[in-house]
């Protein structure tokens, strides 16, 4: 799976690099990441849940930061284990450059993520879907730490958590799921 894409953060470029090199802020965007630490100069240990369709896994890996070229791009590679589930290895090529118009910064980036085990029999199309989602979900969020309201309030949400607004309607699915398989 490849996906290039960008997203206008309005915040310097300055701001921008310390951010992404910032283990609480990647955490706090990783969805289902309840673990993001230091181990080494750019090295990091992470543990996240995730769910591609009905495979759930809880994965346990490491996540490096190499081609640094501060504060202008890196690139990020992640390799982990599912148990069951599988494996997920992933690399994203981030670029911080100034817009054409406008103020704040052009972060771009170019994401390729590949999954064998389990959630390889998935299939390509939900793996795919599942990948970019994640993606756009990190980079949405990350945006979100720059918007004034993100920093004058209280975050609604945990570290990693998904929106409020969602977690009632997955209950319900749950709950929905565990009478039918009786």
């Amino acid at each position: 799976m490849e996906m290039i894409s960008e997203r206008l953060v309005p915040a310097s470029r300055q701001a921008v690099w310390e951010a992404l090199n910032d283990p609480a802020s990647l955490r706090d965007c990783i969805a289902g990441c309840d673990r993001l630490e230091q181990v080494g100069e750019h090295e990091y240990e992470v543990g996240m849940s995730i769910r591609i369709g009905p495979v759930s896994a809880k994965f346990k890996g490491r996540m490096s930061l190499t081609d640094i070229v501060a504060p202008q791009s890196y690139a990020i590679t992640f390799e982990g284990q599912g148990g069951m589930a599988g494996f997920a290895k992933g690399s994203a090529a981030v670029r911080l450059v100034a817009p054409e118009e406008g103020e704040g910064t052009l972060l771009q980036y170019e994401v390729q993520a590949q999954v064998g085990g389990k959630l390889a029999q998935l299939g390509a199309r939900l793996i795919d879907s599942s990948a970019r989602k994640m993606a756009d979900d990190f980079f949405a969020r990350f945006v979100k730490l720059f918007e004034p309201e993100a920093a004058a309030a209280p975050a609604a949400d945990g570290p990693g958590d998904q929106p409020a607004q969602e977690q009632p309607r997955q209950g319900a699915l749950r709950s929905m799921w565990s009478r039918v398989a009786r």
